[in-house]
């Protein structure tokens, strides 16, 4: 019989793949998982350092989680919630409820966290015709944002690239700047370039000028994650949420926080919103609900804007068959007990400035222009040249990223993200059970193959 990678260029079809990068080459094949480790099918080790795709946040291989979905599929496999319930999707609802910041207390349950996105943009249109303002139907999200690959989500997503083979997509989206500081542009950050406060108020400006300039009475929403994962984990400047709470509460603009990476401990609190304290209208999460051991995602709205669909003929005409799966909801509550017995929060929050500064250590590096990001969710941004913060161009970056770094982080043992969806970044979203050590190990590697990287160019 042909081998399990031979067999996998011939018949899986891989997601955001190259299939010609395999052509010549074995496709990497993962066998089995332990702790923070992966192990490929002939036994080599190397450390997650991405938990998956900012997924697997208590680690490989928790017999605890295995066992929570074995008893449930045993016990009720599925039902759906279209009309319905079962105890596990009432229990995960509560759960969520009690856990979510403010009045969000409606939880609409989905399969991943493009449903959930493409969820919250068909609440909110549907949200203000139930309320007497139905042209309000536009988006707002900011530049480089990635938000999901269905249509809608597709749509609102910011990276021109990733859009462009599907065209025309859903019209009535908009973009306004990131919160990207290492690149601010000149005078919006202070006289040095490292007030983050201005830098702050003049992005949130931005999406009030966005909404003004289209008319409030057509915006529905502005669409943001805490810290913005594509172009290389963009932290939210100190004010910045709070100011742009208050622009959507002067022109009444929903504030959605896509959370689906940044839910559930990668930035040391259950949800996003709580790390920077601001209050949404919506949060959109999936990924780290269940660690990945089964999937799932969810749409957590306030008690006012459900308030509308729950009279006379009004319904949220809205669904998909296996949101609120009994076997994933059962998963996700075993997932959450484990952060309560472990105090993974607290974990991530304690350790998070040391995880910084071991990646700190690698400014030394010629290369390495920008350490970015919070929790266990850093970015480090490539440069050619430190002093005048020059990038890459597209053929480099090209072969910086796709010919060298991608395949030699993961040959010496490192699997994590090279990625040019804005600047040349390296992204770091280990499990949330790592302590010091991988901490030094990512930073080993990091060393050795970004040393190599640079006396390449």
């Amino acid at each position: 019989m042909a081998s399990i990678e031979s067999r996998a260029a011939d018949h899986l079809w891989m997601h955001f793949t190259r299939m010609s990068s395999y052509a010549d080459a074995p496709v990497p094949t993962i066998a089995r998982g332990e702790g923070p480790y992966l192990f490929d099918t002939n036994g080599k080790r190397y450390l997650d350092g991405l938990s998956g795709l900012f997924v697997v946040q208590v680690g490989h291989g928790r017999e605890e989680l295995a066992e929570a979905a074995a008893k449930q599929a045993r016990e009720l496999a599925f039902f759906p919630i279209w009309s319905y319930a079962h105890p596990k999707a009432v229990e995960l609802a509560e759960r969520l409820a009690e856990l979510a910041p403010g009045d969000l207390n409606q939880v609409f349950f989905t399969t991943g966290g493009s449903e959930a996105v493409e969820s919250a943009w068909k609440l909110a249109r549907a949200y203000f015709k139930l309320a007497g303002k139905p042209t309000k139907h536009k988006v707002i999200s900011r530049s480089i944002a990635y938000h999901g690959t269905s249509m809608g989500a597709l749509s609102i997503t910011g990276l021109p690239g990733l859009k462009a083979d599907f065209e025309p997509l859903v019209p009535s989206t908009l973009r306004v700047p990131n919160t990207n500081i290492y690149r601010a542009p000149a005078g919006t950050a202070g006289p040095d370039g490292t007030d983050a406060e201005a830098f702050g108020r003049w992005a949130a400006d931005r999406i009030e000028e966005a909404i003004e300039f289209e008319g409030a009475d057509t915006v529905a929403a502005v669409f943001l994650e805490p810290v913005q994962n594509a172009g290389g984990c963009f932290p939210a400047p100190p004010g910045y949420f709070q100011r742009v709470r208050e622009i959507c509460d002067r022109h009444d603009v929903l504030l959605v926080s896509d959370e689906v990476i940044c839910a559930f401990g990668r930035l040391g609190e259950y949800f996003g919103a709580q790390r920077y304290g601001f209050q949404p209208d919506i949060i959109t999460c999936a990924k780290g609900l269940t660690s990945g051991y089964v999937p799932a995602g969810a749409m957590l709205v306030s008690d006012r804007l459900a308030e509308p669909f729950r009279h006379g003929t009004n319904w949220f005409a809205h669904g998909v068959t296996f949101g609120g799966h009994p076997v994933a909801s059962a998963v996700a509550l075993a997932n959450l007990d484990l952060f309560v017995r472990e105090d993974l929060n607290a974990h991530v929050r304690k350790n998070s400035d040391l995880f910084r500064s071991y990646l700190e250590r690698l400014y030394d590096l010629p290369i390495v222009g920008d350490v970015r990001g919070d929790g266990y969710f850093f970015g480090i941004e490539l440069v050619k040249d430190k002093a005048t913060k020059e990038t890459f161009d597209d053929d480099e970056s090209e072969a910086l990223l796709r010919g060298f770094l991608s395949r030699a982080l993961f040959e010496n043992g490192l699997y994590c993200r090279a990625d040019d969806r804005g600047d040349p970044v390296v992204q770091l979203a280990p499990p949330l059970i790592c302590e010091e050590a991988h901490f030094a190990e990512i930073e080993q590697i990091l060393r050795s193959v970004l040393s190599e990287a640079w006396s390449r160019l």
